[in-house]
């Protein structure tokens, strides 16, 4: 296969974007394709759906976006835009990684889908490495070498998706079953409470009897442990 037929197999981060005239833009298309997904979530978003919500027939996409995963990886690097620190980081190590998780944890929020496909497709698209290179800008002052920071950037990774995982799946399914999240806990109570009294669960009985703080100070909380532990085993300031 030429080197034209191996680009066209490949990601679309290494094709051209259509060059045939249209009144449609690959821009136009991922922003319909983002709000769709914010909407009705991840599974509402087709290329058949996106062109209705444009006006436009199906086709005339392709002019843009070849195949469905092309748009996904174009929908997921434009909302990574978001995941990095606008204005430049602040100083120094910690509140940078922090600034970052943040910004992170936020854009998730906003696109819950994000989560979804976090796992599902290569984060390589410019706006992905932009966040990657700000990741490592934020160690850069640090004595240490290219392995232990990438553990670094790895455990913040994978804190702020795992509290952010449990924080959508939350509103996920008060989305799927209808009403809020204290009209589905005064539902589930009565079938807790009971459970609670047969004396099974002591310790959980008196953990649920906790007020804990909300999500925000929850993330806060178990970044700063997470940061703190790093900076004791690696001996940073």
């Amino acid at each position: 296969m030429n080197e034209a037929g191996e680009r066209a197999r490949g990601p679309v981060w290494v094709r051209e974007a259509g060059k045939r005239r249209s009144a449609l833009s690959r821009e136009a298309i991922v922003d319909t394709a983002v709000a769709l997904a914010d909407a009705e979530g991840l599974a509402a978003v087709s290329i058949r759906r996106v062109a209705g919500e444009l006006g436009a027939r199906a086709m005339s996409l392709y002019t843009h976006i070849e195949r469905k995963e092309d748009l996904l990886d174009l929908m997921f690097d434009k909302v990574a835009s978001e995941t990095c620190v606008a204005g430049g980081l602040p100083p120094g190590w910690r509140e940078g990684v922090s600034a970052i998780s943040r910004a992170t944890r936020n854009a998730m929020l906003r696109h819950p889908w994000m989560v979804d496909l976090a796992a599902q497709r290569p984060k390589i698209g410019p706006n992905s490495l932009r966040h990657g290179e700000q990741s490592l800008t934020a160690l850069a002052g640090l004595d240490l070498d290219d392995e232990a920071k990438g553990l670094i950037l790895t455990a913040a990774d994978d804190y702020t998706l795992g509290h952010t995982i449990r924080e959508v799946s939350r509103g996920v399914a008060v989305r799927r079953d209808g009403g809020s999240q204290a009209e589905r806990e005064a539902l589930l109570q009565p079938y807790i409470s009971e459970l609670m009294e047969t004396g099974d669960f002591p310790n959980l009985a008196r953990f649920m009897k906790t007020d804990f703080p909300g999500a925000v100070d929850n993330f806060e909380r178990g970044l700063k442990w997470l940061l703190d532990g790093l900076a004791a085993d690696l001996s940073l300031p």
